[in-house]
């Protein structure tokens, strides 16, 4: 057996023992990004079937599944693509140049004292011209609740946490090259469309979707780089339905009784588990004590993949009573 699948193997027995998974805090994460799934990276994992080999995120952003996946031995390959160019080239910096990057980011949050708020706007300025990799980091550093938004254009318009000046140096240093030693040299990058992404991925992939966030608008929505309608997006799981591509999508969800978007159609086959989030911040300032729950979708054709390693005592049993109906 492959030293991979050796150490993938191990893993899963651990996990059926009870020993729990690298994830959350214990990992680098060079930048906050609202909705990553950094937070829940442990209720995806053991979805994750022994014989994956390349796990694939059309929708990337904070990378944070394939970053845990990665620490876990989950994978040996991994393709990060988005639709967003400019991040796309920040992830080139980190996984290629982390050290040059590290610098440049120290170079920024040293200048930008005493006046925090105006030097924000003028790099924000700067980025929306020439989209340097090195300012977008600065910015998501200092960005309220890690929360991307762009205006219609394409132009990036959030505003600075006036109270934080974002992570130290030495603390982002070492995020990126604790993402570099992760995922450097194992790792294709690209910025394409969801859609020609799937178009390449094979029954031995695993692909992991975070489509835009759709509880939040049913039309397109600025504060994503790009919206994504609900049927434009089933058509598409179709089409991997039908070349038996295994997938894992986390898409609607609620907060104590408030639905956040319509759950995916029926006819995909799909299952669908609900996943707790923990308690919502905004209910929180509320005054609410409301829990977020998301729904994780898995596709028939990992379904089967799960249950036959599990038939075959190979991987963590994927337990029928915990499988709701889409």
């Amino acid at each position: 057996m492959a030293p991979f699948q050796t150490a993938h193997a191990d893993r899963a027995a651990e996990w059926s023992s009870g020993a729990s998974l690298l994830t959350g805090r214990s990992l680098p994460h060079p930048f906050p990004y609202q909705g990553s799934k950094r937070a829940i990276a442990a209720q995806i994992l053991p979805r994750f079937p022994r014989s994956t080999r390349r796990l694939i995120e059309p929708f990337c952003g904070s990378a944070a599944v394939s970053i845990a996946a990665a620490a876990n031995d989950l994978a040996a390959r991994f393709w990060l693509s988005d639709s967003n160019g400019p991040l796309m080239a920040l992830w080139e910096e980190i996984l290629r140049r982390p050290a040059e990057l590290a610098d440049r980011y120290e170079e920024l949050w040293r200048r930008q004292h005493p006046d925090r708020k105006e030097f924000f706007v003028r790099i924000r300025a700067e980025f929306n011209r020439a989209h340097a990799p090195h300012h977008l980091l600065y910015l998501l550093a200092r960005i309220v609740k890690g929360s991307v938004r762009y205006a219609a254009g394409g132009r990036f318009n959030q505003s600075p946490d006036n109270r934080r000046a974002g992570m130290r140096p030495e603390a982002m240093r070492r995020q990126l090259h604790g993402v570099a030693a992760l995922l450097a040299g194992r790792t294709a990058l690209t910025a394409r469309d969801f859609r020609e992404v799937l178009e390449q991925a094979r029954p031995s992939d695993l692909v992991y979707m975070d489509p835009p966030y759709q509880g939040t608008s049913f039309t397109r929505d600025h504060r994503y780089h790009d919206g994504l309608e609900r049927e434009e997006f089933a058509q598409a799981l179709e089409l991997l339905n039908r070349r038996c591509v295994p997938y894992l999508v986390s898409y609607d969800g609620r907060t104590g009784d408030r639905e956040h978007g319509a759950p995916l159609p029926r006819r995909l086959g799909l299952r669908r588990l609900e996943v707790p989030a923990g308690r919502s911040s905004q209910a929180t300032l509320l005054g609410r004590r409301s829990e977020t729950v998301e729904s994780l979708y898995l596709s028939p054709a990992l379904v089967e993949r799960l249950q036959g390693e599990a038939r075959a005592g190979e991987s963590r049993r994927v337990g029928q009573a915990e499988l709701l109906p889409a």
